[in-house]
Formats: C-alpha cells, sequence, structure tokens
C-alpha cells in the first residue's frame, strides 16, 4: 500500500451562500471502507448540484462525505475490503457520493470506471457525473428510436455537452438550444443537427416541423415544461433534470394523455448504490468503447487549481462555459 499523509488538503464550506463560503482547509486523510477504493485525486469536476449544495439546498445522503465533489479522476492508492476488482495504480474516473474536492476520496468500487482510451486523466474527471446523468435517464434500458428526433436544453453545458454527443452517436437527430453563436458553434461541433438560439427562436415550431421531438431533455422547467410538451410528438418522452427556471407552475396536462407522453426525471445521488454499479457496467460495455473510436470525446472547458473553487463556482454561474469546469489539487 502506498505510504498516505496523515491528512488531506481539502475545500470546506463555511457556512451556506455564495462562492465565498468556499475556502481551503484540512482534514484526516479518508480510509476506504468495506466495498471502496481510495483515489488520490488528479482532477474533480463542478456540477450543478454542488451549488445547489453550497447554497444549502442540497444535503449529501445519510453517511456520505459533506465535502463537495460528484466526480473525479485519479489513481488507485488503497483497496477496501472486498474491492478486488481494482488493484493499486489503476488509473480511473468514478462517480461520488460526495468528498471530491479533495487530495483524496473513498469511493466505491462499483461506481469507478478505467479511463478511457485516448481520454487525458484529467478531463476523465468530468465524465462521470453526466455520463451515468444522461444514460441512466435517456439511454438505460430504453429502446432509442433510430433517426428519432432528441432535442436538449442547454446544449453548451456539462449535461448538455454529453447528451449532444451520446444522441448523435447512438443515431438520434439532435437538436439543441443554446444562447449564443459561439455555444451554437461549440455544439454543432458536438454532433447537434441543429441549434436554436433561444434568444431569437422558439424551439417549439423548429420541433414541430422536424415532426415533433420524441425525447427532450430539459434542464430549464418554468415555461419550458408547457413548451416542451407542444414540443414532442406522440409516444415521447421528456425527461426533467433540473428545473433553473423554477419547478412551480401552472400547466394544462391534458396533451400528455392526449399525446401519451412519458414524463419522467430523477436526481442521481440517491439512487441505490446498486443502480449505479448497474448503469456504471452498462457505460462500460456500451459508451467507453466509443471514446476509442472517436464517436465520443472529453469536453473540458478550464481546470483550475482545487484552492480556486469558489471562482470555478462563479465560472459556472455565470453561465458561459463550453463543457466542463475541472479542479485540481
Amino acid at each position: 500500500m502506498t505510504q498516505l499523509p496523515d491528512n488531506m488538503n481539502t475545500v470546506e464550506m463555511d457556512g451556506t451562500g455564495g462562492p465565498e463560503v468556499l475556502v481551503p482547509g484540512s482534514r484526516p486523510t479518508v480510509q476506504p471502507a468495506p466495498g471502496q477504493v481510495l483515489i488520490r485525486v488528479t482532477a474533480a469536476g463542478v456540477n450543478g448540484p454542488d451549488l445547489v449544495q453550497r447554497r444549502g439546498h442540497y444535503p449529501p445522503p445519510k453517511g456520505a462525505s459533506d465535502l463537495l465533489g460528484l466526480e473525479v479522476s485519479g489513481e488507485i492508492v488503497a483497496l477496501g475490503e472486498g474491492a478486488a476488482q481494482w488493484q493499486l495504480g489503476d488509473r480511473v474516473c468514478a462517480l461520488t457520493n460526495g468528498g471530491g474536492y479533495a487530495d483524496f476520496v473513498a469511493v466505491d468500487a462499483g461506481h469507478c470506471l478505467p479511463v478511457p482510451e485516448g481520454i487525458d486523466e484529467t478531463d476523465a474527471a468530468g465524465l462521470p457525473e453526466t455520463f451515468f446523468t444522461v444514460w441512466s435517464n435517456v439511454f438505460f434500458g430504453q429502446n432509442i428510436p433510430q433517426g428519432g428526433n432528441f432535442l436538449v436544453h442547454g446544449g453548451s453545458g456539462g449535461i448538455g455537452s454529453t447528451a449532444i454527443q451520446l444522441g448523435a452517436a447512438l443515431g438520434l437527430n439532435v437538436i439543441t438550444t443554446v444562447e449564443s453563436e459561439a455555444a451554437a458553434e461549440f455544439a454543432r461541433s458536438l454532433g447537434a443537427a441543429r441549434t436554436i438560439n433561444f434568444r431569437d427562436e422558439d424551439f417549439v415550431p423548429v420541433c414541430r416541423e422536424a415532426g415533433g421531438a420524441d425525447i427532450i431533455l430539459d434542464i430549464i422547467g418554468g415555461d419550458y415544461v408547457a413548451r416542451n410538451i407542444k414540443a414532442s410528438r406522440h409516444d415521447a418522452r421528456i425527461i426533467q433534470l433540473a428545473f433553473n427556471k423554477g419547478s412551480k407552475i401552472e400547466i394544462d396536462l391534458m396533451p400528455v394523455m392526449l399525446k401519451r407522453i412519458r414524463y419522467t426525471g430523477s436526481t442521481l445521488r440517491s439512487r441505490p448504490e446498486t443502480f449505479k454499479t448497474e448503469v456504471a457496467q452498462d457505460l462500460r460495455k456500451t459508451v467507453w468503447p466509443l471514446f476509442a473510436s472517436g464517436k465520443l470525446r472529453g469536453v473540458t472547458h478550464t481546470v483550475l487549481p482545487m484552492a480556486e473553487a469558489a471562482e470555478a463556482h462563479r465560472v459556472m454561474e455565470a453561465g458561459k462555459h463550453h463543457g466542463k469546469i475541472l479542479l485540481s489539487p
């Protein structure tokens, strides 16, 4: 076993509120429990749930680390009992229940994946949260209509850029909403067939002209909920992953019945550990080979030092980033 330091650097929350509550800290180096591995962090991803937790609205599950950070990449440096599927020195990326904003993090061994072939280890830190989320909600166990219309809202962010790549790689016609021409160009580079600048174009008639959306992935909420229903075709699926414009709305649900629409949503962190393991296994079998073939790529917007986590949160809240924001110890 690698000799580990007694203490590790962390990013702590000095209360809840704005990015300024994130401050450098230190605590005893975490140890892996049975079924876990300990990862020396190369990089950690910054995600929307981190911002929500920082504001005080997304407490960690019972038994999870109170530190932010839901995905990392790095080297396995210690094995808990029953984690024999990995070896010391393996380079992995992993989904965590928290704790990624630190030098070391203990992770369920079943939630680790090898760094994909052709992907830089730092960039790999930006894969787990969005790929687990998009795959489990949109593709895992679902019949995907070849050539179907896939509407992705927020195409230049982490979730959006992942969804565009997966949709295009799996034969869907991807339509996405963006806020600028730069974001549109970025989305097209990932495989989007049609980009819609929501500031000057309405996605509803665009989708209707295309025959309606078969699948809609939404992080916006608010008035988009009713507009998504209008934009969908019969037997469509609408997946809600966030409510940036609010979750309390007044809406006529009759079209949901008439169109036989399936409206779903989920949060990944609260799902059972066994479910996440099943998703990891399916990703490794079905999706990870697409990196080696060049159909998928890592999309990193910027990498900041871990001690500048507050600035990383400010960059994410500004909403101008294209791809993932990462922190590196």
